[in-house]
């Protein structure tokens, strides 16, 4: 299966190009803007400027951008798809929750073993998203996205990552996560994963590019993920030329085939809008990679080869389906004894 769902449809692997594999188009909160406002939200400045923006983005030799704005974080599928269909860079879609500790109360009371107890809405969420389509609309997502903060993995937590197991299993669909380097959590997301059935050569560690631990980094590699060198640009968090370096050190340990460049931006965000990114963070932006971060890296030593690897046959890898190991959304995990068995 060689076929990726994109906004406009279904693509071959082959034709993505160079991808950024973890970025954002629009960041909002619905509940959070009717009663809070922003004033630097406005639809149709807001359309054009993503169209302006992806534009030069292919201008630089970028072809397919994964935006992984899940609910959580305000996903607006109709209102990107009218992004997709006036630029060509190719929009990917995202299923998945973005929490951080705790689950909105309806999902909290409704479930198995809840309250209001029954089938678990967010597999079933999951596997619609991506073998439908969002929110009643043709667009299928091909990747599913996971969050593990400070908190740790809650029961909530645990819930999402659970159901994106479910889900990874049903479809195939790589699952891709919001780690806190800090912590070091990405070792717990892969156990968590690994014991519930996912293979780790399908788990996407996001932004471990904001530590410079390379144990820490090789110790996830080394059990078979991909890392997500993904923040390019958040100076304000950690100097680009720092990130470059960590990655040049895991280029020459032989590393090339498990990771990935991007920069986690967004055309606009409410959280963080325009306005702060401007003056906090100015190279925060999608044209990060080709503009700087490609030269910086080839003049530390990368190779045309290794570049063509973390932005090309990577996320050409990842972004395909594998196949499936399970089509029963209602199924049971793989218990740890069971999959500890055939640990790779």
């Amino acid at each position: 299966m060689t076929e990726v769902q994109t906004y406009r449809g279904s693509l071959d692997a082959e034709d993505l190009g160079i991808t950024l594999m973890h970025e954002h188009i629009f960041v909002r909160d619905p509940e959070v803007e009717r009663n809070l406002p922003s004033s630097e939200w406005d639809r149709e400045a807001a359309l054009e400027r993503a169209r302006n923006e992806l534009e030069a983005l292919h201008d630089l030799g970028v072809r397919t951008v994964v935006d992984l704005t899940v609910p959580g974080l305000g996903r607006d599928v109709r209102t990107v798809a009218a992004v997709a269909a006036s630029t060509r860079i190719q929009l990917i879609a995202a299923t998945g929750w973005y929490a951080t500790s705790a689950l909105p109360l309806y999902l909290q009371l409704h479930g198995p073993g809840r309250p209001l107890d029954g089938p678990d809405d967010l597999a079933l969420l999951f596997v619609r998203d991506i073998e439908e389509g969002i929110e009643g609309t043709t667009v299928r997502a091909a990747v599913i996205k996971v969050v593990t903060d400070a908190a740790g993995i809650t029961d909530d937590i645990g819930r999402i990552m659970e159901a994106a197991a479910v889900a990874h299993r049903a479809t195939g669909r790589t699952i891709m996560t919001h780690s806190l380097p800090a912590t070091r959590n990405g070792l717990a997301q892969q156990q968590f994963l690994r014991v519930r059935g996912v293979p780790l050569e399908r788990v996407v560690v996001g932004h471990a590019g904001d530590t410079e631990d390379l144990d820490y980094l090789r110790a996830m590699l080394d059990e078979g993920s991909t890392i997500g060198m993904d923040r390019f640009g958040m100076e304000h968090v950690l100097p680009d030329d720092r990130r470059v370096g960590t990655v040049l050190a895991l280029l020459r340990l032989g590393y090339a085939d498990r990771m990935v460049l991007s920069h986690d931006a967004a055309v606009f965000s409410h959280v963080t809008p325009p306005s702060w990114r401007a003056r906090m963070a100015p190279r925060w932006n999608m044209e990060t990679i080709p503009r700087r971060i490609i030269p910086m890296l080839r003049d530390g030593g990368a190779t045309d080869e290794e570049l063509h690897q973390m932005l090309v046959v990577n996320p050409r890898r990842l972004l395909a389906p594998a196949v499936a190991a399970a089509s029963v959304v209602t199924g049971p995990s793989v218990g740890a004894s069971d999959h500890d068995r055939a640990r790779p």
